[in-house]
């Protein structure tokens, strides 16, 4: 491996331990910022860049050029100049570089897709599925979750039968950025987790914290998650279901009846009130097809 190679790894290799531990950034983003900071390096590596001091604002257009080039969509290229922004920050903090070449360098604009909602009937015939085996029984109980606390997928992964309060309804989530927040759990939920843990006694061979596990007693994965609600939606007759649209809804439904916005970005475990703010704009949809179906003289015939 070239000098120039190795150094450049070794720093990066830096930067992820500094984003893990000190910016305490969820596995998911460390992971997908390590694999674009290796992608630059082999990009700077390809046109001869021995020093990060010779990384100018040219050098750092044509890497975003090359990133088009290769059929990368916008939000994928954003990511990138994301992760090139933080490492070449980090490396002016630490005295390797003077200035920063990607300081000036704007990212591609994103367009903003509204999140995929269900409508409350469509959940109810979600949850209204009979568990006919063990599987299903914890499904039903981790689905009830997700929807009733409005959870992210890592975060129902990560529930432990240690995180209940208050007999069982409230839970403690571990959010993003290792952010500890109370949330509360619905009756139905409490009932299909009740029944699921009885259930789990019956084949859990290890000694296992984690509320949802698999046959072998093993931490439900994320991706088992996903799978495992996909086929219950499908099986229920519904589109293929993920979790972000159990949390979208779950948003949706929430501001549609209560209108506090501020109260569901402390359920989410959003850090900004304007992360929240999308659902505003689906709870304007909503309002818009009440006036289309209910005012005489709102649409042209």
């Amino acid at each position: 491996m070239a000098k120039a190679e190795y150094f450049v790894t070794k720093d990066i290799s830096f930067y992820l331990e500094y984003i893990k531990e000190v910016r305490n950034l969820s596995l998911n983003t460390v992971e997908s910022y390590s694999r674009d900071l290796k992608k630059l390096s082999i990009y700077f590596h390809s046109i001869n860049i021995s020093s990060y001091k010779d990384v100018d604002e040219n050098i750092c257009s044509g890497w975003i050029g090359s990133l088009y080039q290769n059929n990368n969509n916008p939000r994928t290229i954003h990511r990138h100049l994301s992760a090139a922004k933080g490492f070449f920050k980090f490396l002016k903090k630490n005295g390797l570089i003077h200035a920063s070449a990607f300081e000036l360098i704007s990212a591609p604009k994103v367009a903003k897709h509204l999140p995929e909602v269900l409508s409350p009937e469509e959940v109810e015939k979600l949850l209204n599925f009979k568990p006919e085996n063990t599987l299903e029984i914890r499904d039903l109980a981790l689905i009830e979750l997700m929807y009733s606390s409005g959870l992210r997928v890592s975060e129902v992964a990560n529930v432990d039968l240690s995180d209940f309060e208050e007999e069982m309804t409230f839970l403690r989530v571990m959010g993003k950025g290792s952010k500890m927040r109370l949330v509360p759990i619905g009756r139905y939920a409490i009932a299909a987790i009740k029944n699921w843990i009885q259930e789990r006694m019956k084949f859990d061979m290890a000694i296992n914290p984690a509320l949802f596990i698999n046959l072998k007693g093993r931490r439900l994965s994320v991706r088992s998650i996903q799978l495992r609600l996909a086929r219950i939606s499908i099986k229920q007759g519904l589109p293929r279901v993920n979790p972000h649209m159990l949390r979208h809804s779950f948003a949706t439904h929430m501001l549609e009846s209560s209108g506090d916005l501020r109260a569901i970005q402390e359920l989410l475990g959003h850090s900004s009130l304007s992360t929240t703010q999308i659902y505003t704009k689906l709870d304007y949809q909503h309002l818009a097809r009440i006036y289309d179906r209910s005012h005489p003289r709102a649409k042209n015939e």
